[in-house]
């Protein structure tokens, strides 16, 4: 027994009149003839035996919290990740829990997407609708109405003037963000249009279909002026390079093309998946140096880039050198399909969503996963980093958006 003398007798005091308080009497009796304890218990033993068996639960939980915190800690320092107290903006990732959680979606969200200078967002869904939330109160602003089928893609121009969405029902649709009305209706697709993206100029729109083709748009006139194919099925995801002079598309083909935007020419097609693709993602100037670290390349041997990475339905990401045509590493640990990725702003790390309910932050030159964020009940389709700002958005197919702080 590692109890004192005196912390005994307190026990049995403390024992003796719990057994009083529950009407033990006959226990008491016999307890106290063993313990050798007086018949009358002084006061400040009363109901002590349960507050002292509260605390050591409360003690035990908190013990158990701090054991998972210090656990996270050691994973993290393990994997590369920053201690809170160095973090610099390049470091930032979401953490749990959320600011907010976004409800009024009548069916899954298909696309999440911030304002390029404004403090709002936006999120698209199956049930034909646009919303407009303020992401700095989690305030519902207004939603527009004008699609007939399920939105499936959302994009600003650079100067947030003009919004384009993109739909089942065959459309394409340019809303003035000024006014918030819709001022042109794109019509040309011949199927379900998956994807659209804005020029760097503002001038002019792609898009993707799944009546396999990609699509040029002239903004002023709304008319489409180049048409490229080459893919045998559904085009999933269009993406235009930070230049301006390629295009990237990932398919149902289970190939990524990356095509020259001057001659609408194929430059390279990229086929290391096994299944649908569906998504692919432009690297910025600042992922070059740790894609080059990750590969081993020397300053002499760098690689000047682009890269390009891409997600799947075979559950991997890839990060591809698009002048070689090379899958330079692949990321491996989602558990289901791979439905949107984005490099982070500040170079460090590549962002995943996928159908496993997750939102991942890989560490690119450490080519692994520094961060798993439990991030909804249900499939998460899709995300968004702000650019200057440390917050990023999911959507879900459980009807709700998140607003995540990053640390």
């Amino acid at each position: 027994m590692v109890l004192s003398t005196k912390q005994k007798e307190e026990l049995n005091k403390a024992i003796a009149d719990y057994l009083q308080q529950c009407g033990y009497s006959q226990t008491l009796e016999r307890f106290q003839e063993e313990a050798n304890i007086d018949s009358d218990i002084e006061k400040k033993y009363t109901n002590l035996l349960e507050k002292k068996w509260t605390s050591v639960i409360r003690l035990q939980r908190k013990v158990m919290e701090l054991e998972t915190r210090l656990s996270e800690a050691e994973k993290e320092l393990e994997t590369g990740g920053p201690s809170k107290k160095h973090r610099t903006a390049e470091d930032w990732i979401p953490r749990a829990p959320e600011k907010y959680t976004l409800s009024g979606h009548r069916s899954p969200v298909t696309r999440v997407l911030f304002h390029p200078v404004y403090s709002i967002m936006l999120t698209s869904s199956e049930d034909a609708t646009i919303k407009v939330w303020d992401y700095e109160t989690g305030d519902y602003e207004r939603t527009l109405k004008g699609h007939t089928d399920a939105v499936q893609d959302l994009a600003f121009d650079h100067p947030g003037r003009h919004l384009a969405s993109c739909s089942a029902d065959m459309t394409i649709k340019i809303w003035d963000f000024q006014t918030y009305e819709c001022v042109k209706t794109l019509h040309g697709h011949d199927h379900n249009i998956s994807s659209v993206s804005f020029m760097p100029s503002g001038d002019y729109l792609v898009s993707a279909s799944r009546d396999k083709t990609v699509k040029m748009w002239e903004v002023a006139t709304g008319y489409c002026i180049k048409t490229f194919t080459g893919h045998r099925d559904w085009v999933r995801s269009v993406e235009v390079s930070p230049d301006g002079l390629l295009l990237a598309t990932g398919s149902n083909d289970q190939t990524i093309r990356v095509w020259v935007v001057a001659t609408k020419e194929c430059k390279v097609e990229l086929s290391d998946h096994d299944h649908v693709i569906e998504a692919v993602a432009w690297s910025n100037e600042k992922c070059v140096q740790y894609i080059n670290e990750a590969t081993g390349s020397d300053k002499k041997n760098a690689l000047p880039g682009p890269f390009l990475a891409s997600g799947s339905r075979d559950k991997s990401i890839k990060i591809w050198d698009v002048g070689t045509g090379v899958c330079l590493f692949t990321l491996i640990g989602h558990d289901n399909w791979v439905r949107h990725v984005q490099f982070h702003p500040g170079g460090k790390f590549l962002m995943s969503c996928s159908d496993d309910k997750t939102l991942r932050t890989w560490d690119l030159k450490n080519q692994r996963c520094t961060k798993t964020l439990m991030a909804h009940e249900h499939f998460c389709t899709t995300f968004d980093f702000h650019n200057s700002s440390p917050v990023v958005i999911t959507g879900s197919v459980d009807l709700t958006a998140k607003v995540w702080d990053c640390r």
